[in-house]
């Protein structure tokens, strides 16, 4: 009968299965994700052990399962009876394997579900190990829950990989309480990293393929504000068309600027040249002349694709002139220039695209960012294919995004928040990315987000600040993700944000060179007052820092990484050197806490602490100082050279008038020593800011460079 029921799953679907080494003959708790009512059929005909199965007793009665588990061993248990736990106990100490769905239900969001911990425990309690297995395309079967998420199909690709076993170390000083929890969240993310380590990325036009058939062809997945949606088939279409046109016009393998906005032309454009291997450089249109020529001599670029009506109505019509030496490529004029030929192979392509286009490898460039330049000239940031849909499938890995979702894109492209948390991690889940182009519009990306029943919003505190100032209480009320990054979250939006529209803002963390999610608050793993536990896939080390005690200098490593720098003082060409000396680490220079739970917390940036009299103290709690003493305004610390102290702290505010006795006031109610409280204030009308949002601190520190103490 084994052989007979592989026979018809192998018929229906196209089955591979990869076992460990290690795993092959070892026996112990078997932990899986749980896609559909297939899983443990899949399970039993296709691992190496002979498993035992544990089942809940109502499902084990459905009419449906009982044909199957004449044929394969199992037991049912009543989770809520107190001696199931004993049960399955003294089945797991007679040796055998023992398989156990640690989230106890059939995924409904394609995502995990809650972990309980009763496998980790019975591991524990066995001195057996955790054998992780990954179920992959189960999903995408008949048997899934994903009606209407997903296209359900027959003939589906299913892989099933079992990865080497993992021992579990539980701390000595644990209550009963904590270590149920740790047992919980140590089965989490022993599914979650073995998610990410049989990730196969592809390169991001081939994803978006894979998107089409898992989603299906008409989904509508892109929308800008002329209101035309774009479904995956005729996102594809239109990218396959402009590609023929940019053969003609790019090398392979260049680097291609676009300076252009979010809408759909702009998706279009980047996947049409990752399609044939051109590596997008996505231009910041608000860092004026000076930051324009510092990404085009860092990135050695020669052609540049934009808009007409893009410049003219964004008053950038002065760039052009500025740089005559590039070739200025306009998407008005390419239209015309789509011939007969490339109509006809459009529709002789547009079924399995990648035939017909040059193979592109995942380790390929595909993007390049720029730093904000808020702390010196902005560098190139260069990602691969794979470092861009890692750090997707790491957000996919840890929230629970699907079709059902609106994301609303108001982040610029050119940031890295905006391509990969808004546009590619839209895309991929199935979601509609509704692009707008300008973040600053205050008033109307409140009504937006009413009109388009918008889900998932990004952004910075600075902009929900402004956004809930303006914002009716209902027109968040489908929202189920507002997440801040890119700045520190203010305690006083977060505040508004609860207090006004009942939402709880979950603050991330990253960096460009980490494409750039790093780590991130979600509701199935959330704590007040931190960044998040770091994502799947990522590892971390602190290193010290002389006159810190909490924390240290947080180093990190992962599949997100960049692939290095392209710096003005040496254009074109690629540097890895940092990477390279460090092992493969990437040193963030933020200084960082990390709790027993995995949660961290920034205690500043390395090159933001000043020292005085001998004392290291962090700008970022100077800052903090003013923000909750004048909560309603703006500040931001930076140092200049002081004769006495080698150094001291200038706060500039937006607020008219301080008082030394309120802050002094504040600092005690903090615990925060007044050594961090500024004895230089200065008034300032508007802090200045970068296009992405954050604090332009590098004009700041001129600004106090330049001038006498006030």
């Amino acid at each position: 009968m084994k052989w007979f029921l592989r026979t018809l799953l192998n018929f229906f679907y196209k089955i591979e299965v990869e076992i460990d080494a290690k795993s092959q003959d070892q026996q112990g708790i078997i932990v899986c994700n749980h896609q559909s009512f297939l899983d443990g059929v899949l399970l039993g005909l296709y691992l190496p052990q002979q498993p035992l199965f544990v089942i809940d007793r109502q499902i084990a009665a459905r009419w449906y399962f009982k044909f199957f588990l004449r044929f394969v061993p199992h037991v049912t248990v009543d989770p809520l009876h107190p001696m199931a736990m004993k049960t399955i106990l003294q089945k797991a100490q007679t040796g055998q394997s023992i398989v156990i769905f640690p989230e106890g239900r059939i995924t409904l969001t394609g995502s995990f579900m809650k972990f309980y911990e009763g496998a980790a425990f019975i591991a524990h309690k066995t001195n057996r190990p955790l054998i992780p297995v990954f179920i992959e395309g189960a999903d995408q079967t008949h048997f899934s829950r994903l009606k209407g998420i997903v296209k359900q199909r027959l003939f589906s690709s299913i892989r099933i990989i079992m990865q080497a076993p993992v021992y579990i170390d539980l701390p000595e000083k644990n209550s009963t309480p904590n270590s149920r929890h740790y047992l919980a969240k140590f089965t989490q993310e022993c599914l979650m990293n073995t998610r990410l380590e049989v990730f196969q990325p592809t390169s991001l036009f081939e994803s978006i393929v894979n998107a089409r058939r898992e989603f299906g062809k008409e989904t509508e997945c892109i929308e800008d504000i002329t209101r035309k949606p774009l479904s995956y088939q005729k996102l594809i279409e239109s990218s396959l068309a402009l590609s023929r046109v940019f053969t003609r016009h790019t090398k392979e393998r260049e680097r291609v600027g676009l300076l252009l906005p979010n809408t759909n032309v702009s998706a279009i454009t980047l996947l049409a040249l990752n399609a044939i291997n051109r590596t997008s450089a996505l231009l910041n249109y608000s860092a004026g002349i000076e930051g324009m020529d510092a990404a085009i001599v860092a990135a050695n670029i020669q052609t540049i694709i934009t808009s007409k009506r893009f410049l003219k109505e964004g008053k950038l019509t002065h760039f052009p002139e500025s740089f005559p030496q590039i070739r200025w490529i306009y998407l008005e004029d390419l239209r015309p220039q789509i011939s007969l030929t490339d109509k006809l192979w459009v529709l002789m392509a547009r079924r399995n695209p990648m035939k017909h286009l040059p193979k592109v490898e995942a380790q390929d460039e595909a993007i390049i960012l720029f730093t904000s330049g808020s702390e010196g000239k902005p560098k190139g940031v260069v990602h691969t294919n794979a470092s861009i849909l890692t750090n997707v499938e790491q957000l996919h890995t840890v929230a629970d995004f699907t079709k059902k979702d609106r994301f609303m894109v108001a982040l610029p492209l050119f940031h890295a928040f905006g391509l990969t948390a808004g546009m590619f991690t839209a895309i991929l889940s199935g979601a509609k990315a509704f692009f707008y182009p300008s973040p600053l519009h205050y008033r109307v990306i409140p009504e937006m987000i009413y009109e388009l029943q918008a889900t998932v919003f990004f952004g910075t505190s600075t902009f929900l600040q402004n956004y809930a100032r303006y914002a009716n209480p209902v027109d968040f009320s489908t929202l189920r993700y507002v997440v801040a990054g890119a700045e520190k979250l203010s305690d006083t939006v977060k505040q508004t944000w609860q207090e006004k529209f009942g939402i709880r803002i979950l603050e991330g963390y990253g960096a460009t060179e980490c494409a750039p999610v790093i780590s991130i608050n979600v509701p199935m793993d959330y704590k007040e007052n931190t960044l998040g536990k770091l994502l799947p896939g990522i590892e971390s080390k602190l290193m010290p820092v002389e006159g810190i005690d909490k924390g240290g200098r947080l180093m990190i490593r992962g599949g997100n990484l960049m692939k290095g720098y392209l710096l003005y003082d040496n254009p074109g060409i690629l540097d890895n050197k940092e990477i390279e000396e460090n092992g493969g680490w990437y040193d963030t220079g933020d200084i960082v806490a990390i709790d027993e739970e995995g949660f961290l917390s920034i205690e500043g940036r390395a090159k933001r602490f000043a020292k005085i009299a001998g004392e290291m103290v962090a700008l970022e709690t100077a800052e903090r100082v003013f923000r909750e003493s004048y909560p309603d305004f703006q500040h931001a610390a930076v140092t200049r050279e002081d004769q006495n102290k080698g150094e001291a702290i200038v706060v500039y505010t937006t607020c008219k008038e301080t008082d030394r006795r309120t802050l002094t006031q504040t600092a005690r109610s903090l615990g925060i020593p007044e050594l961090a409280i500024s004895r230089d204030v200065r008034y300032i009308r508007e802090l200045p800011r970068l296009g992405s949002g954050k604090i332009n601190y590098r004009e700041l520190t001129e600004m106090a460079s330049g001038s006498d103490a006030s």
